[in-house]
């Protein structure tokens, strides 16, 4: 089993209805849901009961021992699995965890390159990075 099979588990199937050229059933897209989980440092990116998607991230509140309660949070990669990609699914993730950011009072440190460029390509989104 490969690092990102273990990270990305699946819980159970997806259910069916119509499904994309590519086998994505277009319901679970719609119904898409980004999770925090902080015990694992990432959001990540669920269709139905199918973990597709994490956005890892480090607090950076606690630097060297000392904690800095205004110090940003660092999203540091962003993977979808690749039987889901080129659907706008890492998009859906980073749209996701930047409004639970914002919605937290979070500042963030965009120090993936993916989410770099989803700002530069929605800058209303930057009012969350610092």
């Amino acid at each position: 089993m490969s690092g990102v099979d273990h990270i990305l588990q699946t819980r159970g199937p997806v259910p069916t209805s119509r499904e994309t050229p590519g086998g994505v059933d277009e319901a679970a897209i719609r119904s898409a849901s980004v999770v925090d989980s902080p015990e694992h440092e990432r959001f990540e990116l669920w269709l139905g009961t199918e973990l597709v998607g994490i956005l890892g991230y480090r607090d950076g509140s606690e630097h060297h021992g000392a904690v800095h309660d205004d110090a940003p949070i660092a999203f540091m990669h962003t993977v979808v699995r690749e039987e889901y990609g080129h659907r706008g699914l890492a998009s859906l993730l980073v749209a996701g965890a930047l409004a639970h950011a914002r919605d937290h009072g979070w500042t963030v440190d965009p120090v993936c390159t993916y989410v770099q460029r989803y700002l530069d390509a929605h800058p209303q989104e930057a009012d969350a990075a610092s």
